[in-house]
């Protein structure tokens, strides 16, 4: 789920005024939490997993499946629970992304002992039986990683319609009303990656061939890649589930150590699942959700994009804001950093003045290439001694298959994502 911080709000062209500020004073933050927490030691192992789940309504007069637009109203009764007993429940349960979309988590994390693995399945079990007491006899909460019918035609229970002249998405296929409506954060992402972009994001999936299969696939397909089906808004990605993992090490060198251990396990794990085939209704030659995803955020210009010369934008940046990592962090896994990074010198000659060692710095420094598309105008003036948000900001929104986070009130935390 990522960071939810509470306030209003700001459009694209108010935030971008920000840019450089939020660039200055979240380095300034991981300098100041770096410098704290660099001689830490001593924190026993935690983790956890986050399983993303979708609600699904089936009309079975009519044979038919839609998502069901219930999470904010569910959600309220679950929180209630957690509200009067904070430190009792079993399980939390957070929003995502759409508004059909809950994600559940443990109530407390799990310890490193063998006895711990032994609760998880059955705390999953809780988990599900927990939000299926609350729901009508005809949903059901379904662990699957996309919902096959996303973007059809009247996919949604109550039906919506997309609004592709207006709203938040200007999606063809994809109705603003599928856009978890209980926080600002979601529907602002959607519209400021659009207006950063310049354009609506463009996803492009192949079309599973048959003898059957129809050329173009449908009206919508883009007319140079006739085979692939078309999907044009950020809920196509983040609307899909999956299941991550949060780890807290013992120190900043093991977090580390541990984000760079998990890294090639990353993307075999996606190729395990296998568990995404259908998009927009269509069978598709792809079964990971991860390109998706990937193109559903991607708010890089033309010119970030290396379309046109840089005159606007600083870098040209091979990669969508969700995507693979770009270099190992650990002092084991720095001799297989073999691809340039690309980074802002003066924020990298900043954070190894204050004490980053260089392998460090080049990470944090790469992050912060990219502009921030979520702020609130609560969050723009902060104490740098005592406030975290403009590096979470960076951070978080910039996710990657894996997360390094670095907390001040915690510790080290590594998120594993599949």
């Amino acid at each position: 789920m990522g960071l939810l911080s509470e306030g209003t709000p700001l459009s694209w062209e108010e935030t971008k005024k920000y840019t450089q500020h939020v660039r200055e004073h979240g380095i300034t933050q991981f300098i100041n939490i770096y410098k704290r927490l660099r001689d830490r030691q001593g924190d026993v192992l935690k983790w956890g997993d986050e399983v993303e789940y979708i609600i699904v309504k089936f009309i079975d007069d009519k044979r038919e499946a839609k998502v069901c637009l219930r999470a904010k109203e569910l959600l309220d009764i679950l929180n209630e629970r957690e509200h009067l007993n904070p430190e009792g429940v079993k399980s939390l349960w957070r929003p995502e992304y759409g508004a059909y979309m809950i994600e559940g988590t443990p109530g407390k994390p799990y310890g490193g002992l063998l006895a711990h693995f032994n609760v998880v399945e059955a705390n999953m079990r809780h988990r599900r039986e927990e939000i299926s007491e609350i729901l009508q006899p005809d949903e059901a909460v379904m662990s699957i990683t996309s919902f096959p019918r996303l973007g059809c035609v009247n996919f949604t229970h109550p039906p919506t319609k997309p609004t592709p002249d207006k709203g938040g998405t200007k999606s063809l296929f994809f109705p603003d009303e599928a856009v978890f409506p209980g926080h600002p954060r979601f529907i602002t992402l959607s519209r400021n990656i659009r207006q950063r972009r310049g354009e609506k994001v463009s996803i492009n999936i192949p079309v599973y061939k048959d003898k059957y299969t129809e050329i173009p696939v449908d009206r919508y397909s883009n007319p140079s890649m006739p085979d692939h089906v078309y999907m044009d808004a950020m809920g196509f990605g983040m609307g899909c589930c999956c299941l991550q993992l949060t780890f807290q090490a013992c120190n900043i060198s093991e977090a580390r150590t541990l984000y760079d251990q998990l890294t090639p396990l990353c993307p075999i794990m996606l190729a395990f699942t296998a568990a995404s085939p259908l998009h927009r209704g269509f069978v598709t030659d792809v079964d990971c959700r991860w390109n998706i995803i990937s193109a559903s955020v991607d708010c890089r210009t033309e010119e970030e994009r290396g379309l046109k010369p840089l005159k606007n934008n600083k870098f040209v940046i091979k990669k969508s804001r969700y995507d693979s990592i770009d270099c190992y962090i650990s002092p084991q896994g720095e001799k297989y950093n073999d691809i340039p990074v690309v980074y802002d010198k003066a924020d990298y000659k900043r954070l190894v003045d204050n004490g980053i060692d260089p392998l460090l710095a080049q990470h944090v420094a790469h992050l912060f290439i990219r502009d921030s598309v979520s702020l609130f105008s609560e969050k723009i003036y902060l104490n740098d001694e005592e406030d975290t948000e403009s590096f979470e900001v960076r951070n978080f929104f910039q996710d990657l298959i894996l997360v390094l986070t670095i907390l001040p009130l915690y510790c080290n935390r590594e998120e594993f994502r599949k």
